[in-house]
């Protein structure tokens, strides 16, 4: 049976975060032009799953002075995208829901180029009103008495961001604006942590440079019962072949720095006593992010190649196979020398 056989599919680890925090809660000034704000923060993943608490809060005075607000809508962050139907649906949620909720009953005018709107909800490519918190999804004025009403108060809503989490943003910052603090109900919209994903992006194996940036750093483990000098020489031929642009199959302007720190390594290569699959020989595995939610990484962040009972000439052959795999290659499309097995002990790489 031939190698290639005995390997298993590499292992996809989808790196991602979930239940990140939203907001950093603070009490409202009592004056207009220190009005609190509130910050929507989050890693790009997936939709929030916390479930709704229901009760209704008790009558309390409508901090705008009117039932009927006026939003207009400014878009510099993603001005070929339409934002009207994500924004009607936050909307029209507090519109059914402020009452029991919020303690007063509020309506909306969606004007987007009203003169002299009451709020002006901002889609924006970095959220940077409320500047003491880190990746922002969002932010709003905390409002809950009638002296931190300075029209008009702008809602900021981070333009990148799938439909459903951009609701999900303006139910929240929305939420803030009627009074509704981190504590307040429903919990699912305005619990300080949800998750959130971006919207579709390009899978990383249908990119040509499936990593952040075209340079890479590389770490060695410790090659125990090998010359550490032979070991290192396969390595650097075999990267430096994918430097040369690896016969045409990816892009000619990688390069590779060797480190000695293996958590700054974008590439490690392991010689473990077991390894982590079935083969004797070698495997791989990449992690990276999957900001979309759509199962399938969208970035790589790292490449572990773990290298088991091969003779040392044979230790490029399969860091240059798993590198490959690392640019999102599948077997017939690895470059040609990489494809026979034949060739693992030669050098291959001139």
């Amino acid at each position: 049976m031939k190698w290639r056989a005995l390997v298993l599919v590499a292992l996809v680890v989808l790196a991602g975060c979930s239940q990140v925090q939203i907001d950093a809660e603070t009490t409202p000034s009592t004056t207009p032009d220190t009005t609190t704000h509130d910050a929507t923060t989050t890693a790009a993943d997936g939709e929030s799953r916390q479930s709704s608490t229901v009760r209704t809060v008790a009558d309390r005075e409508n901090p705008w002075g009117e039932s009927t607000l006026t939003v207009a809508v400014e878009n510099t962050g993603a001005p070929s995208r339409d934002f009207t139907q994500e924004l009607r649906r936050a909307l029209g949620y507090w519109e059914n829901h402020s009452e029991q909720y919020a303690g007063y009953p509020i309506d909306y005018e969606l004007a987007p180029n009203a003169e002299n709107p009451d709020l002006v909800v901002r889609f924006v490519e970095q959220v940077e009103s409320c500047p003491r918190i880190e990746n922002a999804a969002g932010c709003a004025p905390y409002v809950t008495e009638p002296g931190h009403v300075d029209r008009p108060m702008h809602v900021e809503v981070d333009a990148s961001f799938s439909s459903n989490s951009t609701v999900l943003v303006l139910k929240h910052e929305l939420g803030h604006t009627l009074g509704l603090n981190h504590s307040a109900a429903p919990q699912s919209i305005m619990n300080h942590s949800a998750a959130l994903a971006t919207r579709q992006r390009v899978d990383a194996d249908e990119r040509a440079l499936p990593w952040a940036d075209a340079g890479f750093t590389v770490y060695l483990a410790p090659t125990p019962d090998r010359d550490r000098s032979a070991v290192r020489r396969q390595v650097t031929n075999a990267l430096e072949y994918y430097g040369r642009g690896a016969d045409g199959t990816v892009p000619s302007n990688l390069t590779f720095e060797f480190t000695r720190d293996r958590s700054a390594a974008d590439v490690v290569v392991r010689f473990p006593d077991d390894l982590p699959c079935r083969s004797t020989a070698s495997c791989g595995r990449v992690s990276g992010v999957d900001p979309d939610r759509d199962g399938k990484m969208e970035e790589y962040e790292r490449l572990v190649i773990s290298i088991g009972d091969v003779d040392t000439e044979a230790v490029g052959w399969h860091v240059g196979y798993w590198f490959g795999y690392g640019m999102g290659l599948d077997d017939s499309e690895l470059p040609p020398p990489l494809r026979d097995d034949d060739q693992r002990k030669s050098d291959w790489w001139t």
